[in-house]
């Protein structure tokens, strides 16, 4: 392993077995001890970063270059996350000495994206290829309880086998030292209930689609045997594609277990016991599933659930709950007859009186769908959200341009390989593309050329944003069709939205521009 001893020549070393036996010594002693992590010294941290795979030891050699003659460990760490090699979850753990569980398996945090009483949920990139991918990790505080552990397995197991394109696939369960992990895809868009706080609500026909993409998930996992069994707006992830995919199976739990989880995560199970044993249906009732998608429907068209949110668990043990639902229809009047009946059917109190089988809701739903203009496959047509690709490898610029971009009514797809990026134009290409040159360096030129060559044929537009010392770039590229501009920073992130919406022939570019005065500028 290649890496550099500071306070010595300065120049690069490769790693002993001795420094590496040392690394590991290291790992075991310091657990725990944040007074003992704070004394490391320089030489210390730089091993103990490229020891846990955190940083490469090229980049450790280029951030050396940054310190200062009596720089500390604690300087190395600022630097790195100022460089953006070390996220402010990664950087924060390893100042306090809690590094352990950093790297599971192949995978580095990154950043925490959910926690609940069960499990955390965080965004985490492989250190073999850099993609990005989901890890769940099980609390601490139930890694000891062996029904919690089963439970936790035992989603892990019945999503690894199963694969619908409505579905977010589980790649991995697995237990290293105390921590106990799932590792999944990372879907970019967030979960349906982030989205829907966007958005207020959803116009008829766009809630009909998303609905549709997870009966279909339902009917697939109901012929393999397995129901959902917590059914809500957070189990449900948006893809940047517009694709709801359902998250969680398995995860079914016994009233007892419930009760000794104490939290939120598993108190669906306490809704679906409630409503089964109330209304004479069997445990395990796939039709309890059809019931909280009902619920899912009802929600997203009047932007408020069919009954109130609550953490009290007598109140999600109250039968009244569910059964004195108010009917859509008298809560929104406007729909359509047909979508009426269809969510009243979904969420009738009687089992017997629901729909019996997901493959059902299907066929009303497609019926509804044409009807209100639109596909029956689950695409919808005429007000659809434009897609950007943004080809960004820094996880801050990342994140900053999904969010702003999703709150101003885009979908957005974040790549941080530009050859990735390219093929992916070639197979589902996107509205727009959006090529952040700091990111992408010497060849962005060439890739603004190729990406413009791909767009002429499937479509698209391009934008790309040159940073400061590329303006010699500028002159290099000697032909911008009229589906692509080239800007220059320093550039406000609202310069760059008009662009896109311009190529992708948005309406309205100058009263969303309005919305905003004043907007970050983007480095």
């Amino acid at each position: 392993m290649v890496c550099w001893r500071p306070g010595l020549t300065g120049r690069p070393w490769r790693m002993t077995s001795a420094a590496g036996s040392r690394i590991f010594l290291w790992l075991n002693h310091i657990q725990g001890n944040s007074r003992f992590m704070s004394n490391l010294n320089l030489e210390d941290i730089a091993d103990l970063v490229v020891g846990l795979r955190l940083v490469s030891p090229h980049e450790l050699s280029v951030a050396h270059g940054e310190l200062p003659p009596s720089a500390s460990g604690n300087d190395l760490l600022e630097i790195l996350e100022r460089r953006q090699l070390l996220t402010d979850l990664q950087a924060t753990r390893l100042k306090r000495g809690d590094h352990d569980g950093l790297v599971l398996g192949d995978y580095k945090l990154m950043y925490r994206n959910a926690a609940g009483s069960f499990a955390r949920v965080y965004r985490a990139c492989s250190v073999v290829d850099g993609s990005m991918v989901g890890v769940k990790v099980l609390r601490e505080r139930w890694a000891a309880d062996p029904d919690m552990v089963k439970l936790f397995h035992r989603e892990g197991e019945i999503g690894m086998r199963l694969k619908h394109a409505n579905i977010v696939p589980l790649y991995q369960v697995a237990v290293q030292g105390k921590f106990h992990y799932i590792v999944m895809e990372f879907v970019e868009g967030g979960n349906l209930r982030d989205f829907l706080r966007i958005r207020g609500r959803l116009e008829p026909l766009e809630a009909c689609k998303y609905t549709l993409h997870m009966a279909q998930a339902l009917e697939y996992a109901f012929g393999m045997g397995v129901t959902h069994r917590d059914l809500k707006l957070t189990n449900v992830l948006m893809s940047s594609q517009g694709v709801a995919k359902l998250i969680d199976f398995g995860l079914a739990a016994d009233e007892a277990t419930v009760n000794r989880a104490g939290g939120v995560d598993l108190q669906q199970a306490l809704e679906y016991s409630t409503l089964e044993r109330n209304t004479g249906a069997p445990k395990n009732d796939p039709r309890s599933d059809l019931y909280f998608l009902g619920g899912i429907l009802y929600e997203l068209l009047c932007g408020e659930p069919p009954y109130p949110r609550t953490a009290d668990r007598d109140e999600r043990k109250r039968f009244g709950r569910y059964r004195d639902v108010r009917p859509i229809t008298m809560q929104m009047p406007e729909i359509s007859q047909r979508l009426g009946e269809l969510i009243n059917r979904l969420m009738h109190i009687s089992p017997s009186e629901r729909y019996q089988t997901p493959t059902e809701v299907i066929a009303d739903l497609r019926i509804v769908m044409a009807e209100l203009g639109g596909s029956t496959n689950g695409r919808t047509s005429g007000n659809e959200q434009p897609t950007v690709m943004c080809v960004e490898h820094r996880t801050k610029q990342q994140d900053l341009l999904r969010d702003y971009l999703s709150k101003h009514g885009f979908r957005v797809l974040v790549l941080s390989d530009i050859e990735r990026a390219l093929t992916r134009l070639s197979q589902q290409p996107p509205d727009c593309i959006l090529l952040m040159g700091d990111a992408i360096g010497d060849r962005v030129a060439d890739d603004f050329m190729r990406a413009q060559d791909i767009g002429r044929e499937r479509r698209f537009g391009v934008v790309c944003v040159l940073s400061e010392k590329q303006k010699h770039v500028r002159e290099s590229i000697t032909s911008v069709s009229p589906h692509a501009t080239v800007l220059q920073q320093p550039v406000i992130l609202r310069r760059i939205r008009t662009a896109i919406e311009e190529l992708c022939g948005v309406g309205d570019a100058d009263r969303r521009a309005a919305n905003a005065e004043s907007e970050r500028v983007v480095t």
